[in-house]
């Protein structure tokens, strides 16, 4: 079984930064923030990058765009830095599509989210991912996302979709910590667990996850490798008291829908050079930004 083979654990595992996508003031791509962004992160010790995850605005840019994106940040990380690509989509076909772009081209893994709005069955989820399993060599991150997709993928379904060749582990970002010990039950000690939850992922750490793929890393890249690196280590009161600095962020980076208010803070931080998002994002509220700039005050970064 290929998820036998342990290496992948290597790049799933402590702080994973679900990364923004910089944009100029036209909407285009920003290869000079993005390369400031990917710098940032292998100084930080972030462990990988997932580019264009739902932080980087996978469902405004274009199939091509899409792509264009995950290899711009396979460019600019060259070899420094594990890139995992985000590749889903409602309809298997197009998610199979996606994730063929990116055969051989360097990414260590993809993000594959739960099919959204048409809401599958358990059965047509496991089909679903099974299918792009079966089209793939790429490891594979199962994705499960609730409040935005409208559909749930339950433990006994991660659990048969763990048996194959190379579904290797599950982002799971629901928030309900039951979920680790579900899971665990129903998979080898290779799977990885991974919260895409920042408010719950110290608790999600004790409880036997092996790491966070972050929004609050794209603004507090050296403080989430630090306390997951703490949390990983069993250093919990410690973790817990850097932790409790971040929590503001890890709470008001989500006071509008994401990735509004990380953008914001990337440029008021000077990561990106411009804040510019695709409608229908809209830019962050004054009452927002007054929220953001206080938590990012608390965690030290202002």
């Amino acid at each position: 079984m290929a998820n036998g083979n342990a290496n992948y654990k290597d790049f799933l595992t402590g702080s994973i930064v679900a990364v923004i996508t910089p944009m100029d003031s036209a909407g285009r791509l920003d290869k000079a923030s993005l390369k400031k962004l990917v710098d940032y992160h292998v100084e930080s010790g972030t462990t990988a990058i997932v580019s264009v995850g739902t932080t980087g605005e996978s469902a405004t840019l274009t199939h091509k765009e899409h792509v264009d994106v995950v290899k711009a940040t396979l460019e600019l990380a060259d070899g420094r830095i594990p890139i995992i690509a985000g590749a889903g989509a409602n309809a298997t076909a197009e998610a199979i599509s996606l994730t063929n772009e990116f055969e051989n081209s360097g990414l260590v893994a993809c993000l594959t989210v739960t099919p959204y709005y048409n809401r599958p069955s358990q059965e047509g989820l496991y089909q679903h991912f099974k299918a792009i399993s079966e089209n793939t060599s790429l490891p594979q991150i199962l994705y499960n996302v609730p409040s935005r997709t409208g559909c749930d993928m339950l433990p006994e379904t991660v659990g048969r979709l763990a048996k194959l060749a190379n579904i290797v582990a599950i982002k799971e970002a629901t928030g309900n910590l039951a979920r680790v010990h579900q899971i665990k039950e129903l998979v080898d000690d290779n799977f990885v667990l991974l919260t895409g939850d920042d408010a719950t992922a110290l608790d999600f750490m004790q409880l036997g996850g092996q790491g966070v793929i972050s929004v609050t890393s794209n603004v507090a890249a050296p403080q989430m490798v630090k306390m997951c690196d703490l949390a990983l280590a069993g250093k919990y009161t410690e973790a817990r008291e850097l932790n409790k600095k971040l929590m503001g962020l890890h709470l008001q980076l989500f006071v509008e829908p994401n990735p509004i208010p990380a953008k914001w803070g990337c440029h008021r931080l000077g990561l990106i050079a411009d804040g510019t998002l695709r409608l229908p994002m809209t830019p962050l509220t004054t009452s927002g930004q007054q929220k953001v700039e206080e938590a990012l005050k608390l965690a030290g970064l202002l």
